[in-house]
């Protein structure tokens, strides 16, 4: 009796993670349009990065992206001084029209300073390539660590 039903349970738990992985992970966010002069939210869907079929890529890739933190981040003055080190843990969406919003800290390097560099650094990149499910643009969230070496 116990070998049928562990055989059935395993069954069902086939079909069901066969049916997840199948599926796109979603993720409903509220943000806030600045301009409005109620400022409500408004919800949107959005993707996660290894749920989609073509991922959003910065324009020339991962070798391009480095650079491009390397040469824009700006170590700041206290934590130079103060020898503070740390990774901050950003998160950010790539919108259907490649631009980056919604740049959020998940994981803070313990100084608020990297942080907000950090998330400087993370606004100023440019378009990216836009992520995609069965053709279609769509929203995605993408996490970055941003490190910050003496």
């Amino acid at each position: 009796m116990m070998m049928k039903f562990n055989r059935a349970f395993l069954a069902i738990v086939v079909m069901i993670s066969t049916a997840l992985a199948g599926s796109a992970q979603l993720r409903d966010v509220t943000t806030c349009n600045p301009l409005s002069p109620n400022k409500q939210g408004y919800n949107m869907v959005v993707y996660e990065y290894e749920s989609v079929d073509i991922r959003p890529q910065f324009p020339g890739g991962e070798r391009s992206m480095i650079n491009f933190i390397n040469e824009t981040r700006e170590y700041p003055y206290n934590a130079y001084h103060r020898h503070i080190q740390g990774r901050v843990l950003c998160s950010f969406i790539v919108g259907t029209d490649g631009k980056l919003f919604n740049i959020q800290v998940i994981r803070s390097s313990g100084d608020e300073t990297l942080d907000r560099e950090a998330m400087r650094v993370i606004s100023k990149m440019p378009k990216w390539s836009v992520g995609k499910i069965q053709n279609s643009k769509v929203n995605v969230r993408c996490v970055l660590p941003i490190a910050f070496r003496l």
